[in-house]
């Protein structure tokens, strides 16, 4: 296998508190995957993708994260998670390599914040962004983006975008992909795919406690979902 079967987990440090860190090594890195975890705040949940994007060439590191108290973050909790994803960079990628980002849910809003995009919350708070703009691509599955709603949030968005979202998402509806194509599109490459038979869980590898999965063949569809988003990573 082209990754370490164990994933390991380390401490980074910025300067709010330390955190830990799964970091799933690749032989012969062609590149560094990011991995923003949703709601939950356990990247573990996704351990097929970032198993599967290990393997493919990519060193895959993935912050851990307090669970978001309601599905409606603040600021603060959403601040904290677009530091920490910063800061995992700048302690893994200390190499020429390219560094990719994936995330999921509220995992895809805080990296497009970290790329530079100008999200506020729904009290009307702006989202601190990225102080450097390092991810040449982004892999975003179900993501929120009524966070970027105001005229010019999105202008320093400039990377290759693909989104996969299912048609029976409630919770982030195929229609918020919609807007941040429409959005991007004069000035980055974004491809929407819209997942006919996926919910907004169906990405996870393990669901969330008491959470419904409207897909009948969930474990079929990953295996090919992961196919797809590190063809896209290597394009």
């Amino acid at each position: 296998m082209g990754f370490a079967p164990e994933t390991e987990i380390v401490s980074a440090d910025n300067d709010l508190e330390s955190f830990a860190i799964t970091r799933i090594e690749a032989e012969h890195s062609r590149g560094i995957a990011l991995f923003a975890v949703g709601r939950g705040g356990n990247p573990a949940r996704h351990h097929r993708l970032l198993r599967t994007v290990a393997n493919r060439g990519f060193m895959v590191i993935a912050p851990h994260f307090e669970m978001l108290a309601s599905s409606v973050p603040t600021k603060s909790e959403l601040d904290i998670r677009i530091r920490r994803l910063e800061a995992a960079i700048d302690s893994f990628a200390h190499t020429n390599l390219p560094v990719v980002g994936i995330g999921h849910s509220i995992g895809a809003t805080a990296l497009l914040a970290l790329q530079g995009a100008e999200g506020e919350t729904l009290e009307g708070n702006r989202l601190i962004v990225g102080s450097n703009a390092r991810l040449q691509r982004l892999a975003l599955l179900a993501p929120p983006t009524d966070f970027f709603r105001r005229p010019g949030a999105l202008h320093r968005v400039k990377v290759p975008i693909k989104i996969w979202v299912g048609a029976n998402d409630t919770i982030t509806p195929p229609a918020q992909s919609r807007f941040l194509e429409n959005a991007l599109s004069a000035q980055a490459s974004v491809e929407v795919q819209v997942d006919p038979d996926a919910g907004h869980f169906t990405y996870m590898d393990e669901l969330p406690p008491n959470a419904q999965d409207p897909h009948q063949d969930r474990d079929t569809f990953l295996a090919g979902l992961v196919d797809e988003i590190t063809a896209f990573l290597v394009a």
